[in-house]
Order: C-alpha cells, then structure tokens, then sequence
C-alpha cells in the first residue's frame, strides 16, 4: 500500500474563500474535498471550473445534514448539482472532478456511469455521527457495486475503546482502495496512523476557531505533516503517545517528535485521548504502542495496570511515564526530574534549605513537587480543596497541610518563600485588561489563589504553560513576584521520556 493521502476538507461560502485555503495548504496536501453543501447558493452553480482552478485532485462532494453536511434542499436539487458539477468533461483529466463522493444509498446510475466513462473515482460513503461502525469488511464488499467504488466508512468513536474496536475490524478488511475515518476527539489516532489503519486518506480542515469540522477533530495539514511527520509514518513506525482526559492542550507531540525527526528514528508520538487508564492499556496492546506519557488525571490510576515501577514511582505513588519491554507495561517518574532541573534553574541553587514551600494540589505533580522539595531539604504545606488528599501527602513526607481556602491566608503566608502551583486551575485561560487598563478580579474557576494578596517578595512556580501566563501569574508578576510557568518542566520531563523510550539521549 502508498502512502495514504493528505485530503484537505473545502468548507467556504465562496470558490474564491475555498482557492485562498488550497494556497495556504498547497505545500501540505495531496487533495481537496470540495465541499458543495457548504458554498452559497450562487456558488454551487459554478463548481464545474473548480478543478482547474484548484491545481489538484479534487473530490466533489455535497453532503446531506443527515450524514453531518450542510445540504437541505433534497435529493432532486443534489442529484442535479452533481450533473452539473460532471458534466461537459474535458479530455484532459486535471480538469475534471477526479473523485466523487456518494453516500452508499445514493443510487443515480446515469451520474455513475457518466464519472466512470471520464476516469472520476467514486467514493461510496457511509457516515454514523453517533457511534463506531464495526463490520468494516462485510459493509464495504457491499458498497463495491461495480468492484470499482472506493468504499469509506466514517464513524464515530465515543472513547478509545470504541477506536480499538474499528483498530481491530480494520483488520479484516480485504487488499483494495478503502478509506476509513473515525470522527472525534477519540479517533484522532486514526487520521494520524491511516497506514496503520490501513486507508487510502486521511482528511484535514484549517485550523482556527471558524473550522465549521470541529465536531470530526480534523488535524489540519501543516502540523499533520510537520508536527506528527505523516508522510514517513509506515507499517514499520515504533509508536507512541500521550494519554489522559481530556488533553484538549499538549505541545508533547512537538517535542518528541522533533527528537524522533532530529535523529533519524522512524518513530511517532500522538495523542491517546482517554476517559480511563485501562482503555489506554487496551489501545496499546492492540495497536502496538511501545511507550506512552502520562496526563491528569491517569497518573495514579495506571499504576494497577503496570508489571513493574521504578523507585520514583514507588515513592511519589504517581506514573508520568509507561514503557513495553518484554511484554512487560514498566511506570517510571519524570515529573521529579523535570520539575527539580526546572526549580534549580528558576531558584538559582539546588537546595532549598530554610525556605518554605507552598505546594498547591494534591495529584500526581503535586506529589512528584513534594518528592523534589524533600529531596532540596525545604520545608512544605501542601494546600488543597479536598483535605484529606493534601493531608495523605504531608504526612508521608512530615510536611504540613491545609484547606485550599480564604481561610488558610495565615498559613499560606508563612509558606510563601516559594510557591508551586500543581493544578489545572487557570489552564487555557487567558487575562487581559479591559479598555481602560483595569484588570479582573481574581476567580476561582482561574486562580487556585483568588484569596491571597501577594506581598511581591514570593516566587511563583506554575507547572501550567498554556497559556504563557495563568491569571495566577499574571497577577503575582504584577506584584512584583518572580515568576514562571511549566514549560521548563515540560521540556525536561519529556527529554527523560525520550530517553526511556529509544534508549538515546535527546540532545
């Protein structure tokens, strides 16, 4: 099998908005999928000329509300932009439509033979936006009518299970063109492994928050191919990834990628979203992924499912870090050394001696934060909503605790030397001030320190690092505090995970 095909998905109201986005892309793609239901009105009329206008292999495609597209009109109006869309051929085929896309109850005889007689392909599709299809190989022999059609089957996957479950019928599939394509968060593995999955394509949109594909999780081209190195993914790819719930943000990919790139390793790292740890396990064994990083909120939960752990694990009772050797799923820590390389920098010396630490939260980096501070001879209080979590802590490593509260001001301000804010509060927010120069209010739902009057003497330690500055940052640099967020951390847990993974340092 080749190498399975960039398609990137034309969903502008206008010929000339979709012309500008195949400019943009152009480098990245194989093929658009132009997509009727999608243009005006005025628009559809004069698609015939798109081909040649677009430089590529086109796909003419105008998909029903019911198999999630845009068309309402009804079958009549269709069948006839589809007629008008084919018709008047040219000689030459890059001025043609070289596929078209029918849903597999779409049977107009007459289009059909009118695309076969002028070499348009056809796709016979079959879309189900609420759950996984998983007879892959009997629905598909049935869609070959003539033994010429390109079968598709998009599906939804509702959690990784679902995604192993089509991994799985993929399997069966016979030896001829095929695309499969799994809608969602959860089935992002499928557009980035397509060889693996075995599909002619892999569909792509633009990025940016007017993607009208938002609901289908596309990736778009230019990280497809520059982020996740699509186009040197193959049968032989070692492969792995990040899980957790719901990883809505990571820049993990762009680093260990970069490194599989950098040294010449035919390797992928991707994400595996995942609501609980023993479907990441499944999908793993399954799909044959060697290594994977840890995320909230899997981090304690994995340990049930691992042979063996490493001392750090043992010791902070959290996994960041899953590797296969010997048929064997082995957890190791690199929370704890990111994160004491991050504050060593930050701080300027290696131990923490006399000062006092407040460790906000109580998972997994918050153990691995209270690991790193004994270990730098400091002195913590490990702050969290839930008491009893931040108390489990303190008292493995005799330090105190309290209520993550208006309450515990007193306590956080003998604790202030130093400050390491370890949970997801403020994560994807963003802070600004108003026309006026005011600046928000501190809330809840962003600050995990909302009731605290920074004195501009604390350092402010932030293992969150998008955004770039947390209103918790933003508002202590404001005070006069020295800051910094958990990119630094990032980088040097991922180097130590890298290794884990290929044996070789990141450099």
């Amino acid at each position: 099998m080749l190498s399975p095909k960039i398609c990137l998905c034309l969903t502008g109201t206008t010929i000339e908005e979709d012309l500008k986005m195949i400019e943009k892309y152009r480098n990245w793609i194989d093929l658009v999928e132009l997509r009727v239901d999608y243009l005006s009105k005025d628009e559809r009329l004069a698609v015939r000329n798109f081909p040649q206008a677009a430089g590529l292999p086109c796909i003419l495609t105008i998909r029903r509300r019911i198999d999630g597209g845009n068309f309402v009109e009804g079958e009549a109006s269709r069948t006839t932009l589809f007629a008008r869309a084919l018709a008047f051929a040219d000689q030459d085929s890059r001025k043609n439509f070289a596929y078209v896309d029918f849903e597999d109850d779409f049977n107009v005889p007459s289009l059909q033979d009118a695309a076969l007689a002028f070499g348009t392909k056809v796709i016979r599709s079959y879309h189900d936006m609420n759950g996984p299809v998983l007879n892959l190989a009997e629905r598909m022999q049935k869609m070959r009518i003539t033994g010429y059609e390109i079968p598709k089957i998009a599906s939804m996957a509702n959690s990784l299970s679902d995604l192993t479950k089509i991994y799985k019928a993929s399997k069966e599939v016979g030896d001829f063109d095929h695309i499969i394509t799994v809608m969602g968060p959860f089935g992002q593995p499928s557009r980035i492994l397509a060889s693996q999955f075995g599909s002619y394509l892999t569909y792509t949109s633009p990025e940016g928050d007017d993607n009208k594909l938002k609901v289908i999780g596309h990736t778009d081209p230019k990280t497809l191919n520059e982020v996740y190195n699509f186009k040197l993914i193959d049968k032989n790819t070692r492969l792995y990834g990040i899980t957790g719930f719901p990883l809505s943000i990571t820049d993990s990919p762009k680093i260990h990628n970069k490194g599989y790139r950098e040294h010449g390793m035919n390797a992928v790292y991707f994400p595996m979203r995942a609501e609980n740890a023993d479907e990441v396990i499944e999908f793993a064994d399954t799909v044959g992924v060697q290594g994977f990083s840890v995320t909230v909120p899997h981090k304690e939960s994995i340990l049930s499912d691992l042979q063996q752990i490493s001392a750090e694990v043992g010791e902070v009772g959290a996994c960041n870090t899953v590797v296969k050797r010997s048929n064997e799923w082995i957890g190791f820590n690199t929370d704890t050394i990111g994160l004491q390389k991050a504050l060593e920098n930050f701080l300027g010396t290696k131990r923490l001696a006399h000062k006092r630490v407040a460790i906000i939260g109580a998972g997994g980096a918050a153990r691995a934060a209270a690991y790193i501070v004994k270990q730098m001879h400091g002195k913590a209080c490990i702050f969290n909503r839930t008491v009893s979590k931040a108390k489990k802590i303190a008292d493995h490593y005799g330090f105190k605790y309290a209520a993550l509260d208006a309450d515990a001001t007193d306590i956080l301000s003998n604790y202030n030397d130093l400050i390491i804010q370890t949970t997801s509060i403020g994560m994807g927010a963003n802070v600004r001030p108003d026309s006026e120069g005011r600046w928000p209010l501190p809330a809840p739902e962003t600050d995990p320190l909302y009731f605290y009057n920074f004195s501009g003497n604390e350092m402010i330690y932030d293992v969150i690092y998008k955004p770039e500055k947390t209103p918790l940052l933003v508002r202590a640099e404001r005070a006069g505090c020295k800051v910094e967020n958990g990119y630094s951390m990032l980088l040097n847990q991922a180097y130590a995970q890298f290794s884990i993974f290929t044996g070789v340092e990141y450099e």
